[in-house]
């Protein structure tokens, strides 16, 4: 992404700023910059690729969950981070992929793409899944993504998600249906523009 005032490439915590607007795009922006590394990082300490992929996307979605806590560099870097936040989902990536799958179980398919593969083993078909459900979970409003985070992340019961959030429990569960559902939705309408997307920004970015 560059910034049409000046020419020049806004930095990680401008992104993270944007984000905080009802503009999902800035978020995807950071993922299409630094998916590329945290997979590879991933990837080296897990040897199966699927499950490399997966916690690439995990990262993300859990980095925006404690986007409260993000830490940036002197030159407004996310990227020490976001290994810091990739290297707690692989010590517990049985658990983080048990509720990563039950998430993504509802979502459509993306359809795959046989000449995304690059050379380096990093899937930017992983780039455009990984993106639209990023972009999808960023649109839902601040209750539908906490009573997520803390019954499909978290793993939480109905009941200690509703003693959490300081609702009733007939609440959670109807909230987290809806969740569902719109998560769904919405994440149908990101991938016809996440496919969209121009291969050369997504290759100039990967090397950022």
């Amino acid at each position: 992404m560059v910034d049409d005032r000046d020419g020049v490439a806004p930095s990680d915590a401008e992104l993270w700023v944007r984000a905080q607007s009802t503009d999902p795009s800035p978020l995807g922006e950071l993922f299409d910059r630094h998916a590329a590394r945290i997979y590879g990082h991933v990837h080296a300490q897990v040897s199966n690729r699927g499950e490399a992929e997966a916690l690439t996307t995990v990262v993300f979605l859990e980095a925006w969950r404690r986007r409260n806590e993000v830490v940036f560099t002197v030159d407004d870097s996310v990227l020490p981070w976001l290994f810091a936040v990739a290297n707690q989902a692989v010590r517990n990536r049985g658990r983080t992929l048990r509720r990563h799958r039950s998430l993504l179980a509802k979502l459509p398919p993306l359809p795959v793409d046989e000449d995304a593969a690059d050379h380096s083993g990093y899937d930017s078909g992983l780039e455009r899944d990984g993106a639209h459900v990023l972009a999808a979970f960023r649109q839902l409003r601040p209750a539908e993504q906490d009573v997520l985070a803390l019954c499909v992340w978290q793993g939480l019961s109905h009941e200690h998600a509703a003693l959490a959030l300081g609702i009733p429990t007939g609440t959670v569960k109807s909230r987290l249906h809806r969740a569902r559902q719109r998560l769904s939705e919405l994440a149908e309408r990101e991938r016809p523009r996440r496919r969209r997307m121009p291969a050369t920004r997504r290759s100039s970015t990967q090397n950022v």
